[in-house]
């Protein structure tokens, strides 16, 4: 139910695309707003802050002052600001609520959630699944993809696709999607969470108790998550894995679905998205796509007319009998196995590095890069320690570059079928974002047509 927001004082942590949609969307709806940053302004949001504030929108950098916070009816903070952080602490100890902003469009919106989430895998899902509901309603993608869904409240869309971190999940009390969809699991934001168990329950908690949506999508091949499937109380569905009934999977190199009756929805050669994991997301979305009521025939026309996401194993080029590919968004050694293991079988130089996450890398290095990768470039401020856990456990086919071009360069010299930009790494040792250094190197590839 929409909160009369006329007058009310609304304080927004955080200048990100989330704060400012929120704060845009309140001031229309005549709350005082005040954004506050703890970081000072970057020349880049100069021009964004004097618009704001000419909007009405009290702006203040550098610090959170007790001008600004005194007296808020509510805060809605950005993704990246942590539970522990001192602003949440002096917030709670004035009694003020603090929410997210998915939460502020949730408690807005007259139309449903269909919410994402899981370590990997989110956003390809959460494109196709818009990609497949697009055909029949107005359903487009929002959450930590980029787009905040309060930028979407005035266009009334028909369905909200969601893509919903364990950042958003933890600041969202009341979030209740009509359908939840939880993709995979791997140790990742341990920091922010205080600890993995924390983590895994910020993504749960979107499953428990009030908040159980209509329908609950979980991966059956997550043994974590399908354990947690199989306790889960309220109506569910179980992809990548065959069952009695409420099941999408692969048989015959086909994917079907089965609630009352099994069909057939597309053969796995029609499907444009490369890898085992993809297939996984296509049963996902198809899965969505059922409940919500689509055609077999539309869901298979929206698959086979999908364009895969950019950074993540995007097709980039062919030069001189070698198929490079951009999987820039790949920062933790999970997601470099599903790149990987994509290519099964293909002879694969491997592009990794960049700035260190310090996870483990013993399953990467034995597990992946022994057993599916030919030759490995490392980059970046994490080439010291890749290098030692590779060569330590067995690999040593290796070869140091001073820079992802010079990567390029070499990879172009040897004699295997794919090169695979898959870092394992963040990226702001060289790169403003893993955006950034995709960028970079397709240009690059292009640039040896």
């Amino acid at each position: 139910m929409k909160r009369k927001w006329t007058d009310k004082k609304v304080l927004i942590l955080g200048l990100s695309k989330s704060g400012v949609a929120a704060a845009r969307y309140l001031s229309e709806k005549g709350a005082d707003c005040y954004i506050t940053d703890n970081k000072p302004l970057q020349d880049k949001d100069k021009v964004l802050a004097e618009e704001l504030q000419k909007e009405g929108i009290n702006i203040e950098t550098g610090s959170h002052s007790e001008e600004f916070i005194n007296d808020s009816y509510i805060a809605i903070t950005s993704p990246g600001i942590p539970p522990k952080s001192e602003i949440f602490q002096r917030l709670k100890e004035k009694n003020i609520p603090i929410i997210g902003e998915v939460e502020l469009a949730y408690l807005e919106a007259q139309s449903p959630f269909i919410a994402i989430t899981g370590t990997n895998g989110k956003t390809t899902t959460t494109y196709l699944t818009s990609h497949i509901l697009s055909s029949e309603y107005k359903a487009p993608v929002c959450g930590n993809i980029g787009v905040p869904p309060t930028s979407l409240l005035n266009e009334n869309p028909d369905y909200f696709v969601c893509e919903t971190s364990s950042f958003q999940l933890a600041t969202s009390p009341t979030f209740r999607p009509q359908i939840a969809c939880f993709l995979t699991f791997t140790p990742d934001h341990i920091d922010w969470h205080g600890g993995l168990d924390n983590y895994f329950e910020a993504k749960t908690s979107i499953f428990k108790d009030y908040k159980q949506p209509m329908y609950a999508i979980f991966s059956g091949v997550d043994s974590k998550i399908y354990e947690f499937a199989k306790q889960y109380t309220g109506e569910k569905f179980i992809y990548a894995k065959e069952l009695d009934s409420n099941c999408c999977y692969i048989k015959n190199n086909a994917i079907y679905f089965k609630r009352q009756n099994e069909e057939e929805i597309i053969k796995l050669e029609e499907i444009p998205l490369v890898g085992e994991h993809n297939y996984q997301n296509t049963m996902c979305a198809i899965t969505i796509a059922k409940l919500i009521g689509i055609s077999n025939e539309h869901i298979k026309e929206q698959i086979k007319s999908f364009k895969p996401v950019e950074h993540r194993i995007e097709y980039v080029a062919d030069i001189s009998g070698k198929s490079f590919y951009n999987d820039s968004k790949a920062t933790n050694p999970e997601a470099s196995f599903v790149a990987i293991k994509a290519f099964e079988g293909k002879k694969l130089t491997l592009i990794a590095g960049g700035r260190d996450k310090n996870t483990d890398l013993t399953e990467f290095c034995i597990q992946y890069i022994n057993k599916y990768v030919t030759t490995v470039i490392l980059i970046g401020e994490a080439t010291q320690r890749f290098k030692e856990n590779m060569e330590k456990n067995g690999f040593t086919n290796i070869i140091l570059a001073s820079s992802l071009e010079n990567a390029v360069d070499i990879s172009l010299t040897l004699d295997n079928e794919i090169v695979l930009l898959s870092p394992a790494c963040a990226s702001y040792d060289m790169f403003n974002s893993y955006e950034h250094r995709g960028e970079v190197f397709k240009e690059y590839v292009k640039s040896k047509l």
